[in-house]
C-alpha cells in the first residue's frame, strides 16, 4: 500500500464531475465548472440539460434538448458543454432509449452553442452532426474541422427538412443568414410532430419570475444582484433570489435597464472599502449599481406575464437588419402544430399556441395584426432600449454593419 498517494475526496470527485477544461475558449461564468440539470419534458420522449452562462454575475440558462426517435435513438439540438456530469446523464438515456443518432447545431453566429458541439460529438462516434447552412468564424473563416467537428461524421442541413434522415419525424425552418457586415446571424427551427414540440435557439424567450432551478444550486450570484448597496449582507431566502433574478433578467435584456441610476466611479470605489465583504468572490467589494425605486415595474413590463419575447438586441442590432426574411420564416414556423416551445435561454417548456409565437415578430410590422393576442398591454418602454440605439447609431456611423430596414 502506497501512504504517500494523495487522497482523491468526494468533494473533489463531485468537482471533477463538472469540470469544463476548455472554458478558456469562451471564458464565461461558471469558467471551469459547469453544474447540469436535467428534467424530462415529455415522458420518454422529450428532455432538458441546463447548465449556466453569463458575465459579472449576469446568468441565465443555456439548454440543450434531447428528443427520442421513433425507430430508437436520440437526437440532440444545441450540445451544451459535455462534463462528465452531462455525459453521464445523456448516457442514462441511451441505455434506456438507444444511441444519441443525430447531434444538431441549429445556429451559425451563438458562440455558446458552437464551441460545444465538437466535443460532446466526440462522446457519441456513432453519431452524425448536422450543422445550419454558412458558418462562419472570425477574423478567419476556418474549415469546420479546424473548428473542432468531425470532418466525417458533419454534414450541412438540406435546405428541404424532409430530405434530412430525421425527417419523417422533424420539421425545420431555416432562418436566412442575416448579414451583419463583419459575419451573419441565422438559426434553425425544429418542430418535433409526436410531442408538438418547437425547439428554438436565440430568437425567443419567456422570462420566469422565479429563477430557473439551474441558478438555485448556487444562489451567490442572485443573492450579489439582490443588494441595494456594497454593505448589505442579505439572508439567502426565496424573497432575495427573485430578487436578484428579476434584476439580472433586466441586465441580461437590455445591458443598461433605465431603471439604474447613475453613479460614480469614485463613490464605488469609496464604498469598496468600506464593504464587508472585499473577497475576490465579492469582486473586492466593487458594487456598481444603484437601483431606482421602480425597478420592479421595468421587470413587470419586461416579462409581460410570460409571454413570448423576442430579446430587444435581437430587435435592434440585428432581425430588423432582415425583416422581410425574419417575418418568412416566422409565418412558416407559425404554420406548425406545436403546444410547447423550448428555447435554448431563460425560461422552458413554454405552452404556447403558434399564433402566440408569430405575434413575438410584429415588431418588425409597420401595422401588425394582433388578432388574439395583443402587446397593448406589456409595452417595452422605449427608455430601456436606449443602450442599444446608442449602440446601433455608433454601428451606422462606421458602415460595419449594414443599417436596419424598413418595417414591412
Amino acid at each position: 500500500m502506497n501512504r504517500n498517494k494523495p487522497t482523491i475526496t468526494a468533494q473533489q470527485m463531485e468537482k471533477k464531475d463538472f469540470s469544463w477544461r476548455f472554458w478558456f475558449t469562451l471564458p464565461l461564468y461558471p469558467y471551469s465548472e459547469r453544474r447540469t440539470i436535467r428534467q424530462e419534458v415529455v415522458r420518454d420522449t422529450v428532455w432538458t440539460f441546463d447548465q449556466l452562462q453569463g458575465i459579472l454575475y449576469v446568468i441565465v440558462p443555456i439548454r440543450m434538448t434531447v428528443v427520442k426517435l421513433a425507430e430508437g435513438g436520440l437526437l440532440v439540438y444545441a450540445p451544451v458543454a459535455p462534463t462528465r456530469e452531462c455525459i453521464q446523464l445523456v448516457n442514462e438515456l441511451v441505455a434506456e432509449h438507444g444511441d444519441v443518432k443525430y447531434i444538431i447545431l441549429p445556429t451559425i453566429s451563438g458562440l455558446e452553442h458552437k464551441i460545444f458541439i465538437g466535443p460532446f460529438a466526440r462522446y457519441f462516434p456513432q453519431s452524425q452532426v448536422f450543422i445550419t447552412p454558412n458558418q462562419w468564424s472570425f477574423p478567419l473563416n476556418l474549415p469546420l474541422s479546424w473548428l473542432g467537428l468531425p470532418e466525417k461524421r458533419t454534414q450541412i442541413l438540406p435546405e428541404d427538412s424532409s430530405k434530412a434522415p430525421f425527417g419523417e419525424e422533424f420539421e425545420y425552418a431555416i432562418l436566412s443568414p442575416i448579414n451583419l457586415g463583419l459575419g451573419w446571424f441565422g438559426e434553425v427551427a425544429f418542430f418535433h410532430k409526436r410531442s408538438q414540440t418547437l425547439l428554438v435557439t436565440d430568437t425567443i424567450v419567456s422570462i420566469p419570475e422565479n429563477p430557473p432551478p439551474i441558478l438555485l444550486l448556487d444562489p451567490y450570484p442572485l443573492l450579489f444582484h439582490a443588494r441595494d448597496n456594497a454593505f448589505e449582507i442579505l439572508a439567502d431566502t426565496h424573497t432575495n433570489r427573485r430578487k436578484g433574478w428579476q434584476r439580472i433578467s433586466l441586465f441580461a435584456m437590455y445591458f443598461r435597464p433605465s431603471v439604474l441610476a447613475d453613479i460614480k466611479w469614485g463613490e464605488v470605489l469609496k464604498n469598496a472599502l468600506k464593504a464587508p465583504d472585499r473577497s475576490r468572490k465579492a469582486y473586492f467589494g466593487l458594487f456598481p449599481f444603484q437601483w431606482q425605486p421602480n425597478w420592479q415595474q421595468s421587470f413587470e413590463r419586461l416579462r409581460g406575464n410570460g409571454r413570448l419575447l423576442v430579446a430587444p438586441v435581437l430587435q435592434t442590432l440585428i432581425l430588423n437588419r432582415a425583416p422581410h426574411q425574419t417575418i418568412t420564416w416566422a409565418n412558416r414556423v407559425a404554420s406548425w402544430d406545436f403546444h410547447r416551445i423550448i428555447p435554448c435561454h431563460f425560461d422552458a417548456p413554454i405552452t404556447v399556441q403558434p399564433y402566440q409565437f408569430r405575434h413575438a415578430f410584429t415588431f418588425l410590422e409597420k401595422q401588425p395584426d394582433f388578432g388574439l393576442f395583443s402587446s397593448s398591454s406589456y409595452p417595452l418602454p422605449g427608455e430601456d432600449f436606449q443602450l442599444m440605439m446608442e449602440i446601433d447609431t455608433a454601428l451606422n456611423k462606421t458602415r460595419l454593419v449594414p443599417p436596419a430596414q424598413n418595417k414591412i
